[in-house]
């Protein structure tokens, strides 16, 4: 068994970007490198740099057509359109860029890399992992990778008979309840915002019985995602008894993301984090979602630091609120003037409210299927 949880990371996203317009043109990986180490939370025994990912690994989820095409348009920097329109490379949503097959690969690479770390026990944090909207066969929602997929895969291939994946982007998982649905020894659980894009995981989906989805309206605060946590997270996996976590810990439910419209604070994530610790012998934790660097580097900051059992401090040492400060995010109203606490603190600050009846009938139509 692991002594110590491992944070799987890479360089390959310090200078790796979309393209200047796009959402996932901000650093995060890196700013949750830099942040965690200027606390003195990741020292080097605990860092572990990512392997790429082969491109006949990657067949275990991605058809060999795909991977292919994939490489090639990195290689060339441009696609066809033929291309384009059978692999939905070159898009909008999934531009080319020069990175576009190894940044992924990485974050695929960690996480397989993950699985076989964690075959006897453990906890591994890889935040470059968490793009759950990849499809076999095409590029989905900035996704050029299914790499959660493949983290569960590579968890039963080292052992794990029973996988529960625990999904809190604001974004339903569709590329992963694609590959377990009906399946018995996976049991997903998604807590996602309604009426938002793919629009899928409706709370009547269910995938053939494996999956457990909650649609939230908007707004959705602390108190009613204590109570999404209390009454359906923790004993859905507890019922399941599974061998292994994977949390998705993406971040784009938070208060101040651009791409939702829910309310949470950091605070929800770190609560969630720590109910599964130690609900299994093996946990990892994957990034995913989040398009404010300040609250994604945060964020998963803090979530390494639940998984280390770290003291929060109540005001960043100088170094760390440096990292923070050095941030831009050019082409959003939020990069102008950014406040005060996103620089000087990691914990937001909670935000509490009234628990709406709709999402309490929702967990009980979902809680009746346990």
């Amino acid at each position: 068994m692991l002594k110590q949880p491992l944070f799987i990371g890479s360089e390959i996203y310090r200078g790796s970007s979309y393209g200047g317009l796009h959402p996932l043109r901000v650093p995060r990986v890196s700013t949750v490198m830099d942040l965690s180490r200027a606390l003195g939370w990741l020292p080097d025994a605990q860092y572990v740099t990512s392997p790429r990912a082969k491109p006949k690994a990657l067949w275990a989820f991605h058809t060999p057509e795909y991977v292919s095409a994939l490489a090639r348009a990195e290689r060339r920097g441009v696609v066809s359109d033929l291309e384009r329109d059978q692999f939905q490379l070159g898009t909008h949503s999934n531009p080319v860029f020069a990175e576009m097959f190894r940044r992924p690969a990485t974050g695929a690479g960690g996480v397989m890399l993950a699985g076989e770390l964690l075959s006897n026990g453990g906890i591994v944090h890889v935040p470059g992992g968490g793009t759950h909207h990849g499809m076999p066969d095409r590029a989905n929602g900035f996704c050029y990778l299914n790499d959660p997929v493949l983290a569960i895969k590579s968890l039963q291939h080292h052992g794990a008979e029973r996988v529960a994946y625990i999904d809190i982007d604001a974004h339903h998982p569709d590329g992963v309840e694609v590959e377990f649905s009906v399946d018995p020894s996976v049991r997903m659980i998604s807590v996602h915002e309604e009426k938002r894009w793919p629009f899928t995981g409706a709370l009547e989906e269910t995938a053939g019985g494996s999956s457990f989805n909650l649609p939230v309206p908007r707004g959705l605060n602390d108190s009613e995602m204590r109570v999404v946590q209390e009454e359906l997270i923790v004993p859905a996996v507890d019922i399941f008894a599974p061998d292994a976590i994977v949390l998705q810990c993406g971040s784009d439910a938070i208060e101040e993301d651009p791409l939702s419209r829910l309310s949470l604070s950091n605070n929800a994530h770190a609560e969630i984090a720590k109910s599964l610790m130690n609900m299994s012998p093996r946990l990892m934790v994957l990034g995913g979602g989040g398009y404010n660097p300040w609250s994604v580097g945060r964020c998963w900051t803090r979530i390494w630091g639940v998984l280390n059992d770290q003291k929060m401090p109540t005001r960043l040492s100088k170094n760390a609120e440096s990292v923070l400060r050095d941030l831009r995010f050019e082409g959003n109203s939020r990069g102008r003037s950014p406040p005060e606490h996103w620089c000087t603190t990691l914990a937001d600050q909670p935000n509490e409210g009234p628990i709406r009846n709709e999402i309490r009938a929702r967990i009980d139509a979902l809680r009746a299927r346990f």
